[in-house]
């Protein structure tokens, strides 16, 4: 749960708002709408800890992780698309990195009876344990099942990500964003980068999807099919 208490900005010696306060819920739903200039996407980066109110405070619970895609973003990488979606398992790939390391310890070493070695196949036992625990035997699967959904086809898993324009670009972007599936997802503008079909199939991620979701969008379809508080 996010609590946002008299929250205020200004620009230029003017406020672009002053005074916002609300609660975002679990698994609220909810769209931010108002006249281009009215602090929207201003408003997105203070709950993306991207900026500082100049007044007021927000409250984050103890558990809350963020997500937030912005309407445009330079991407620079020499990752292919499927690297680069992949990425949002930085902390799995680590642990699955740390256990082929000790699994090719394991195969080399020959002193089966010594208390060292038993201290090796512990540190293994944890380290895949816990890669299991966090998913980490899915993450292939995930990314292809995200990437197809978001309008990619298998050929292009393996090509680099700037080949790409940069509205396919943002589509990865995006795809970080959902694999990760932080509590709370904040999206600006998603829709501007995404074809019907790719529209579709994220109004069925975000059906199923378990956290909490503010978004600011033009599409008026598109807010009424995912939001229900405005």
């Amino acid at each position: 749960m996010i609590s946002l208490n008299r929250i205020s900005i200004h620009f230029t010696g003017e406020d672009l708002f002053s005074d916002v306060s609300f609660i975002i819920a679990d698994r609220d739903r909810m769209g931010l709408v108002g006249k281009n200039g009215a602090g929207k996407t201003t408003l997105l980066r203070i709950l993306a800890r991207q900026l500082q109110p100049d007044t007021g405070e927000i409250v984050y619970s103890q558990d809350t992780t963020l997500g937030y895609l912005p309407q445009e973003m330079a991407t620079r990488t020499d990752r292919t698309v499927a690297e680069e979606a992949m990425s949002a398992f930085s902390e799995i790939l680590h642990l699955r990195s740390k256990t082929e390391s000790l699994a090719a310890e394991i195969a080399h070493r020959t002193d089966y009876e010594t208390p060292a070695y038993e201290k090796l196949l512990h540190r293994y036992e944890e380290a895949s344990h816990a890669f299991g625990m966090m998913g980490g035997h899915s993450i292939e699967g995930d990314t292809e099942k995200v990437l197809l959904g978001l309008g990619f086809r298998h050929s292009d898993f393996i090509r680099p990500l700037s080949e790409f324009s940069s509205g396919w670009q943002m589509r990865v972007e995006l795809a970080k964003i959902l694999l990760k599936n932080p509590s709370v997802i904040l999206l600006d503008e998603p829709t501007n980068h995404l074809d019907i079909e790719a529209i579709t199939w994220l109004e069925e991620w975000i059906a199923a999807y378990r956290g909490a979701l503010v978004l600011v969008s033009h599409d008026r379809a598109f807010l009424d099919n995912v939001t229900f508080r405005t």
